[in-house]
């Protein structure tokens, strides 16, 4: 039986040795290396051949270094079909969004733990789903695309529960001009409710 190639890039030594533990009692999973750091994960990507790497945002203090392994990685050894699962307790949609800018073929949180295993092999198997932890952020953020620069402003100080007088007044803007961005908002968004 072929077994997938992975490498874990994880800073903390409960993840570190839970996961390792985990994938290594998977018969068709062989992890073939352990790195620490954005630096200990580049080499080990150029020494090892790889399939699936699970790779942490934050590998030291709140850098996204993780992130820029992935970059790198992925920028140096693309024709080797490697794929990255990020691994990580981030939800904020900015980085779940550069994480697949970057690369990344899918993103679990910690809390979704459970559905690495599953994960890997769909990956290996050409067959990845988005995972939920990732799925209704880019569903969002791809609807967002729709609007212009200015209708996404105004989107998002209503978000945050600026009444239309506020927003007017924050921007600069007549209120019927931001009544006529909100109606054309909600045209554009089925699921946003401009009152």
């Amino acid at each position: 039986m072929e077994r997938i190639r992975v490498m874990l890039v994880e800073d903390d030594p409960f993840w570190k040795q839970n996961i390792s533990t985990d994938l290594a009692e998977e018969p068709d999973i062989e992890v073939v290396a352990v790195a620490s750091t954005k630096e200990e994960a580049v080499q080990a990507a150029f020494r090892h051949p790889l399939d699936i790497i699970l790779m942490d945002i934050n590998l030291t203090g709140n850098n996204l270094d993780g992130l820029e392994a992935m970059k790198e990685i992925l920028s140096n050894l693309h024709d080797q079909g490697i794929k990255v699962i990020m691994l990580t307790s981030l939800t904020e949609k900015e980085i779940i969004m550069k994480s697949f800018q970057f690369g990344a073929l899918n993103y679990i949180t910690k809390l979704s733990y459970k559905d690495i295993v599953r994960a890997i092999r769909e990956a290996h198997d050409d067959r990845s789903t988005i995972h939920a932890d990732a799925a209704r952020v880019m569903r969002s953020e791809i609807q967002l695309m729709e609007l212009s620069p200015m209708e996404r402003e105004v989107f998002e100080l209503r978000q945050e529960g600026l009444s239309k007088q506020q927003i007017s007044d924050k921007l600069h803007k007549s209120t019927n001009t931001i009544k006529s961005q909100l109606k054309s908002i909600k045209n554009k968004l089925t699921y946003f409710k401009s009152d």
